[in-house]
């Protein structure tokens, strides 16, 4: 929907494609044509290069938007996009293969200027070398699969018994989810803060920041909350650290839209983690605070147009808040929870600031249990952050969302923690608040309501 909404801005005619579970979903009614590439199975569909680019060739696409999931950070199916003439929106096959690969990432960004988490140098060869490594650095430290991502790969350890017994766990699921078994190991930042800088460039060399957002908000690696700007860093480090960015993007000749993402330590410095090679699922609050629409230039880059916009031209103007609803029951570890809308009443507005509902579903319409439990992003804009976080509040309030469960009363309870209205959060956060307060959802039926 979102792309699809800047695309019709842009004059540009969409073609979406959908899986047999998707038949009925409200994005297609927006797409000028539409057309099945498999059933619900994501092997079968929405993973299936043969099928997509074959859609592609029979409408005559000449280019295709990967979105955020799926196939949006796969080399070989952008390398397969370029070799059937179709513009990939997105960096270079091998950028996203450089990047891809999280431990040859962070070889590549030190080489560029970044600091990075002390750890392994290279993929650890067994579970001995992984001791030695633990040793010199000191525990706890965290096993990443190099080939991972979203949470997949990944176990904390806090002594060496532990990191024995996941040494071989984080193998076996590695070589699950990514067809990659190579891990690598880093030391844990007490009290981490997750930061992560939006950049922009063309094929001419030109390469600009849009500035921070804050991510810290997050349950096993997957982000809940995102705000910009992040509460802990001023202009002065924003700038700095956006000048280290945009040297290391030239350098390694990065082109599209991308993210840098960094781990803030309590003292302050900021260590290089991962690159993300596509649009974030949080790239509107950067929208919001920057005026800037970064699906519309992601299409010029790709298009070969000249970024219209210098590093001079960016300005960043009040705050914003984005609160991720997820079809899933938060009184139950999080276990999705697919059904039938039953009712869906939107925010109406705050007189604080500027409410915005990205979202592919609608009332009536049922939601599949083959994929993400994402159901929409609700974003405020205001020019403070407490109006911001007030703002988001009522938004929260006025949402009804009947039928199924969903994240919006843990949203508010984010909104009222004193923790986060401090802005002295960590990534650790989530957790103590789930065990500190009660329960807030409803126990008596599928029912989700922010009133």
């Amino acid at each position: 929907m979102r792309i699809i909404r800047a695309c019709r801005e842009l004059g540009i005619e969409t073609v979406a494609i959908y899986s047999e579970a998707d038949r009925h979903s409200p994005h297609l009614k927006q797409a000028d044509r539409i057309v099945c590439i498999g059933p619900a199975r994501s092997e079968e569909s929405y993973l299936n290069m043969d099928a997509i680019l074959q859609a592609a060739e029979q409408y005559e696409c000449q280019a295709l938007h990967p979105g955020y999931g799926f196939l949006a950070e796969n080399a070989l199916f952008a390398e397969r996009c370029w070799q059937q003439k179709i513009t990939f929106i997105g960096p270079p096959p091998h950028i996203i293969r450089l990047m891809g690969d999280k431990l040859t990432a962070k070889r590549t960004m030190r080489a560029a200027g970044l600091e990075t988490i002390p750890g392994s140098e290279a993929l650890l060869a067994d579970v001995e070398e992984a001791a030695t490594v633990a040793r010199d650095v000191g525990y706890p430290v965290l096993l990443k699969a190099t080939a991972g991502g979203g949470g997949k790969g990944m176990r904390l350890c806090r002594d060496e018994d532990e990191l024995r017994r996941s040494f071989v766990e984080a193998t076996l699921e590695a070589e699950k989810a990514f067809g990659h078994p190579g891990l690598y190991l880093e030391k844990v930042i007490q009290g981490g803060r997750h930061i992560e800088f939006q950049v922009l460039a063309d094929a001419y060399d030109q390469v600009i920041h849009l500035g921070e957002r804050e991510c810290s908000i997050q349950r096993n690696h997957q982000k809940l909350v995102e705000e910009s700007p992040s509460p802990v860093i001023d202009a002065v480090v924003r700038s700095r650290l956006g000048e280290q960015v945009v040297r290391a993007m030239r350098a390694i000749g990065y082109r599209n839209a991308g993210t840098v993402e960094f781990l803030r330590d309590p003292e302050g410095r900021l260590y290089f983690m991962e690159m993300n090679t596509r649009l974030q699922v949080e790239h509107p609050v950067t929208e919001m605070v920057t005026g800037i629409d970064l699906v519309k230039e992601q299409i010029r880059i790709a298009a070969h147009h000249r970024l219209d916009l210098c590093q001079e031209d960016v300005t960043w103007h009040g705050h914003a808040i984005e609160c991720r609803i997820n079809a899933e029951d938060p009184d139950h570890d999080f276990r999705p929870d697919p059904g039938r809308i039953t009712t869906f009443v939107p925010p109406s507005g705050s007189p604080l600031g500027e409410v915005r509902l990205d979202t592919h579903v609608e009332e009536g319409y049922t939601i599949p249990p083959f994929y993400d439990s994402m159901i929409g992003k609700l974003i405020v804009h205001a020019p403070t952050r407490p109006a911001a976080i007030t703002a988001m509040t009522e938004a929260l309030t006025q949402f009804r969302l009947e039928g199924i469960r969903t994240t919006i009363p843990l949203h508010q309870r984010i909104m009222a923690s004193d923790e986060f209205i401090a802005g002295n959060y960590d990534i650790t956060f989530l957790d103590r608040l789930l065990a500190m307060e009660p329960a807030m959802t409803s126990s008596e039926g599928p029912v989700s309501e922010g009133a």
